[in-house]
């Protein structure tokens, strides 16, 4: 299996782990390092909803809690309804939401490289490769602050 679809097929497996009674909308997402390590992560809701927390951010601070943030390298993001037998199916692929955007900018500009990111479904083959430049046009992040990898 090619190192994107191992990254995909993590996602997938994330999607079980979701706590997403509220909005019954489960996302998955894996964080491939440079030495090939993957990170997941899962949304994780709270009854207030604002107090909610989105995969790709739950996989990124679990890197960045292992002192890894500059070594990401790419991202996979799947998501889809969950049904009344508590799976998640289907061939809709989501993108991540914008403040998961602005997070993946972060890690982007403190890797000091164009990251992978890579959106499919929960079912399928279909696969949507995306750049966070691409899905986050004009962002701020670290450079604008004058803080780059290593030196701050």
């Amino acid at each position: 299996m090619n190192a994107t679809k191992k990254l995909i097929e993590a996602a997938r497996r994330a999607l079980a782990h979701a706590h997403a009674p509220y909005s019954r909308f489960a996302v998955g997402a894996a964080v491939r390092l440079t030495d090939g390590q993957i990170v997941t992560g899962c949304n994780f809701e709270n009854a207030s909803y604002g107090l909610s927390l989105c995969a790709e951010t739950v996989a990124l601070a679990a890197v960045n809690a292992q002192g890894r943030f500059t070594d990401v390298e790419a991202i996979a993001v799947v998501g889809g309804a969950i049904g009344a037998d508590g799976a998640v199916s289907g061939t809709a692929i989501v993108t991540p939401c914008g403040r998961c955007r602005q997070i993946m900018n972060e890690a982007e500009q403190m890797a000091g490289r164009t990251l992978a990111i890579y959106c499919a479904a929960p079912e399928g083959d279909a696969v949507v490769e995306h750049r966070v430049a691409e899905l986050l046009p004009h962002a701020f992040g670290p450079r604008d602050l004058g803080i780059t990898p290593g030196k701050n």
